[in-house]
Parts: structure tokens; C-alpha cells; sequence
């Protein structure tokens, strides 16, 4: 009887990983490309304004080809530039932060207050709402007298070194707070910073209680600031808005006399307008 021929083993038709990409930790659920392509828009910052591909692959921790596809894809749809081999954003990122001023109520609400306190005091003044364990600016205003060298809507300072930071974390309940401060990673922005956890703590229940944040040079040398939390409605802690000064401008105690009643007479105003 003549032996049979063996068939040839099965040609394995499961698709690959892209790129043996790692898989997403947010889950099965999550579109991994997307979540590629935001990892690339927000890889580029103050100290990587321009980056080659390789750079790019090692600052989101992906595989070359699979940065190259997310980078191509980003170029394609105009929100990165290149020269060839230095690529960079465009200002289409721009509608990314346009759209989220325009549709979320607290920015629509705080810049207005923002710009009216600066114009009474004449100093910065800013809002901001917590993000993870940074304050985001999403809304800021300078007196007309100077340029104002103090960066604007979109930067991130760490919530626990500001007095924005501080007025959010606050209104953490605090379960959320213990936790946000496990995850902290204290280091010293200036010499005044506090790093202790303990004393860190104590500041941030003083906000609690005292209804403010003043926060002396931790955050930049030569500067202080003063915020409260702006809570809802429902009195849930949804932003923070802050008058900041150079410190030759006011004392500790002259920054509470003076912009402390206004600070909070706009948080309370704006208690009544946010959902």
C-alpha cells in the first residue's frame, strides 16, 4: 500500500502584533493606534521642540516601525511637520485645545474673571484644573503694563509644589488624596520647596480649613502665589484661580489683605454659574 504523503503543516494565518507594539494598559477595549498617536503629540515639549524618529521611538517607548506609522499618520493629517529628518508640531494641534476651551463650562467661566482680577490688581492671574498630579492652566490673564513672561493656557506645574495644586488637591476626598500622594515623586523645585510628606500634608489640609493656598518660592524662586479652590454648584472642587506676584511686589501678609477678599468673592460667584 503506498504510503501517503504528509501535508504540509498549516500556514498560521494569526495576525501579528503591529510591530510587536506592546499592549495597551488601558485594555483590550482601547484603540491602540490613537493611543499611539497621542503618546507622539505629547512627547514633544519645552526641551524637545524638534525630534529625529529615533528620538521619537525612545521618548514613547515603541518600536521604530510603529512610531514611524503613528508619525507618518500625524504628518499626514498636518499636526506634524519635518524637514526631512526633524519633525515638529503645527499649530493644527492647537484645535486639540480649542476644542476643550470651547466645550468645557470652567474655562468659559474663568477667563472672564481671570482678566477682571488682573486688570484690578494688575498682576497674573490664572485658573486651573487638576490633572493626574500636575495643575493644568486653562485659563490666564496679564496686566497690559508688561509682557508677561509667565507661560499661559496649557501649562502644567506639580499640584503639590503650587498654590493652584494645593487648592485642587484640597477638595480631593481623602481616600483620593492619600492616594494621589502615594504616587507623588516629591523632588525640590527651589530651595524653599517642602518635601516632606508630612508637612506637605499639613499644607494642603490648611487649605481646608484657611480656604486658601499661599505658596511662598516653592514653585519658582522669587515668586509667590495666592489661590483658592472654586468649587460647583454641588460644592465639588472643579478648579483653582491664583493672583501670582514677583516678591518684591507684596509680602506674605499684604498678598492676603489685598487679593485674598476678591479671590474669593469670584470662587463664590462662581459656585452659583458651574454645574
Amino acid at each position: 500500500m503506498p504510503r501517503q504523503k504528509s501535508s504540509p503543516p498549516a500556514e498560521n494565518t494569526t495576525p501579528e502584533t503591529e510591530d510587536d507594539a506592546p499592549v495597551s494598559p488601558f485594555g483590550k477595549e482601547v484603540l491602540g493606534g490613537l493611543e499611539r498617536g497621542l503618546q507622539v503629540l505629547t512627547a514633544f515639549n519645552a526641551n524637545q521642540r524638534q525630534m529625529t524618529l529615533a528620538d521619537i521611538a525612545r521618548a514613547v517607548d515603541l518600536p521604530r516601525a510603529t512610531a514611524r506609522r503613528a508619525v507618518n499618520t500625524l504628518e499626514q493629517m498636518g499636526y506634524i511637520a519635518s524637514d526631512g529628518r526633524l519633525f515638529r508640531l503645527t499649530p493644527k494641534v492647537l484645535q486639540l485645545a480649542a476644542a476643550y476651551a470651547a466645550s468645557n463650562q470652567v474655562t468659559a467661566f474663568l477667563q472672564p474673571v481671570c482678566e477682571a482680577l488682573s486688570r484690578e490688581f494688575d498682576e497674573d492671574c490664572s485658573a486651573a484644573v487638576l490633572d493626574g498630579l500636575e495643575a493644568v492652566r486653562v485659563a490666564h490673564a496679564s496686566p497690559p503694563r508688561f509682557v508677561s513672561m509667565v507661560p499661559g493656557i496649557g501649562f502644567r506645574l506639580p499640584a503639590w509644589s503650587s498654590a493652584l495644586g494645593r487648592s485642587l488637591l484640597s477638595g480631593l476626598p481623602d481616600k483620593e488624596l492619600s492616594a494621589a500622594m502615594a504616587r507623588m515623586k516629591i523632588t525640590p523645585l527651589t530651595a524653599h520647596t517642602i518635601t516632606e510628606p508630612v508637612a506637605l500634608l499639613k499644607e494642603i489640609q490648611s487649605v481646608r480649613s484657611n480656604g486658601y493656598s499661599l505658596v511662598d518660592r516653592e514653585a519658582e524662586e522669587g515668586f509667590r502665589s495666592l489661590a483658592v479652590p472654586v468649587r460647583n454648584i454641588r460644592g465639588v472642587t472643579v478648579a483653582a484661580i491664583n493672583i501670582g506676584v514677583r516678591i518684591e511686589s507684596a509680602t506674605p501678609a499684604k498678598m492676603r489683605q489685598r487679593f485674598l477678599p476678591q479671590l474669593q468673592a469670584a470662587a463664590r460667584t462662581l459656585e452659583h454659574q458651574l454645574l
